[in-house]
C-alpha cells in the first residue's frame, strides 16, 4: 500500500509497514531538552528510579532560553541541567561556550539527519522536518519516558499535502508562505496532522526558508511539517559534514509514493503572495503588508531573531536593507543571531557593523525576547514587529502590548521607517 514520507519513517522505525491512525512504539534517534523543560524531565527520570539513560548518545540538552542566566531563579534552574549533563557525561550538552537556539544549533552541528524520529520538550521541535526527518514536540514527562526507555508511543498522523506553485517574488520568504498557510487553515486546521510540502516552488526555497516553514506548522496544530530531501538539502548536509567532520549518522531518505493517500490537498501560489503580516493576537491573523501600510501602524520595537528567523540569511536580508540608514528615533531594534556560529559569520561578512551602525542592539544567541524572557520585554501598549513565531497576548511582555509577525525584510524596513512598511518600496 502506498505511503507518505511520514508513514515510511515510522515504518522503518517500527520494523513493519504502518499507516495513518496506527499506534506504534519506536526508538527515538534524537531527544532534545533545554534549560526550561529539561529540569522537569530530570525530576521525572529520577523519581522513576532510573539510574542511566537508555541511550546517552541520542540525548541532547541545549541551554538557550535564559542563558546567560537573567536572575537567581533561572541560574538555579540551569544548574539542574548542568549537573545532570556532567553526571551522565552527555556528549551533546551545549552551554554558554557553544551557545545557540536548539532548533538552529542542532542542524548546524550535523545532529539532525533525514529519516530520524526526533522529539523535544519544546513545541517548535517540528523545525527539523525541513531536513526530511519526523520531528515533533512533546511534554517533559513524555521526554523522560524516552530518556528511560529509548523510545516512545505515537499515533501515525494523517498527512496534509501542501503544493507550493509559482516562483516567490522579491522579499517573499518561507515566513510568508507559512503565515499564508496558517491564515488559510487556522490555528487548529492541522490538528495532529503531518504537513508535507511539495511543488515547483520548493526549488526556490533555501534551507532557511524551509526551517521557517517547518518551525511554524505547530501554529496550525500540526504534529510535524516535512520536506522531501532534494539537492538543496543534500548540499546543506554536505556543508554540515565538512564543518563538523561528520554527520551524527547516515541519512535514510524517504519519498512519498506517487499514489500516497492525503487527507487534504492545499495549493498556494507563491508568485501571488505579498509579504504577510500576522496581526495580534494569533499567527492565523495574517494580512498582506499593503493592509498594514494602510493601517499606518507605528512601532516601538523590532526584533529579528528566534528559531524561526535568526539565521545568517535573515541577517543578510536585514543588513542589505539597513546599510547606510538609521533606525527611526522612536523605535528600538534588537538583533539576536540564533547561534554563535551565525554571529561569527555575520561579523566576518560585516553585517554586524552595518546593523549596529544603523542603531540596532545585537544580543547573544538566546530565545530571549521571543518568549518574553528577557532582553527585549515589551511595556504597556507597546507595539513590536518580530520575526518570531507567536504573537499571543502577553507573549513578549505586557498584556496590552502587540506583536506583528513578519519576515526579516519587513522587520528591517519597518525599523527604519518607524512603522510597518513594504520592503519592496525601499
Amino acid at each position: 500500500m502506498a505511503q507518505t514520507i511520514t508513514e515510511k519513517i515510522f515504518s522503518e522505525h517500527a520494523g513493519r509497514e504502518v499507516h495513518a491512525g496506527e499506534i506504534v512504539r519506536v526508538d527515538i534517534d534524537m531527544i532534545i531538552g533545554n534549560d526550561i523543560t529539561t529540569p522537569i524531565s530530570i525530576r521525572a527520570f529520577e523519581e522513576s528510579g532510573a539510574a542511566k539513560l537508555a541511550r546517552p548518545d541520542n540525548f541532547s540538552i541545549v541551554m538557550d532560553h535564559y542563558i546567560p542566566a537573567k536572575d537567581i531563579a533561572s541560574a538555579n534552574q540551569a544548574k539542574i541541567s548542568r549537573e545532570f549533563a556532567y553526571k551522565h557525561d552527555l556528549k551533546y550538552f551545549f552551554d554558554e561556550k557553544d551557545m545557540g537556539i536548539e532548533h538552529a544549533l542542532l542542524p548546524e552541528k550535523g545532529l539532525v539527519i533525514p529519516g530520524d524520529v526526533i522529539i523535544g520538550a519544546d513545541s517548535h521541535t517540528c523545525t527539523h522536518g525541513a531536513l526530511g526527518a519526523f520531528s515533533t514536540g512533546m511534554g517533559s514527562t513524555d521526554l523522560a519516558f524516552a530518556m528511560i526507555t529509548g523510545g516512545n508511543w505515537f499515533k501515525v498522523p494523517e498527512t496534509i499535502k501542501v503544493e507550493l506553485t509559482g516562483k516567490p517574488g522579491k522579499h517573499i520568504y518561507g515566513k510568508d508562505i507559512i503565515l499564508e498557510l496558517i491564515r488559510q487553515i487556522g490555528v487548529d486546521g492541522a490538528l495532529y496532522k503531518a504537513i508535507e510540502f511539495t511543488g515547483e516552488a520548493i526549488q526556490y526555497l533555501g534551507m532557511a526558508d524551509r526551517f521557517s516553514i517547518s518551525n511554524m506548522v505547530i501554529e496550525a496544530g500540526a504534529k510535524n511539517g516535512i520536506f522531501a530531501v532534494d539537492k538543496i538539502t543534500e548540499a546543506y548536509l554536505e556543508e554540515r559534514k565538512e564543518a563538523n567532520g561528520s554527520l551524527r549518522a547516515e541519512p535514510k531518505i524517504h519519498y512519498s509514493d506517487a499514489d500516497a493517500e492525503y487527507c487534504q490537498v492545499i495549493t498556494i501560489d507563491t508568485s501571488a503572495l505579498s509579504p504577510v503580516i500576522a496581526y495580534p493576537f494569533l499567527p492565523s491573523n495574517g494580512k498582506p503588508v499593503e493592509q498594514a501600510v494602510a493601517d499606518d501602524l507605528k512601532i516601538d520595537q523590532v526584533m529579528i531573531g528566534s528559531c524561526t528567523n535568526g539565521r545568517i540569511e535573515d541577517l543578510r536580508i536585514a543588513a542589505e536593507i539597513m546599510k547606510g540608514k538609521r533606525v527611526a528615533r522612536h523605535t528600538r531594534m534588537i538583533v539576536t543571531p540564533a547561534t554563535q556560529k551565525i554571529l561569527l559569520q555575520a561579523q566576518k561578512e560585516g553585517l554586524m557593523e552595518i546593523l549596529i551602525n544603523a542603531g540596532a542592539v545585537v544580543s547573544n544567541p538566546t530565545c530571549g525576547a521571543c518568549l518574553g524572557g528577557y532582553m527585549g520585554i515589551l511595556g504597556d501598549g507597546e507595539r513590536c514587529v518580530a520575526t518570531t513565531n507567536r504573537n499571543f497576548v502577553g507573549r513578549m511582555g505586557a498584556r496590552t502590548s502587540e506583536i506583528y509577525l513578519a519576515n526579516s525584510a519587513v522587520a528591517a524596513a519597518s525599523a527604519i521607517a518607524g512603522k510597518i512598511v513594504d520592503p519592496r518600496d525601499i
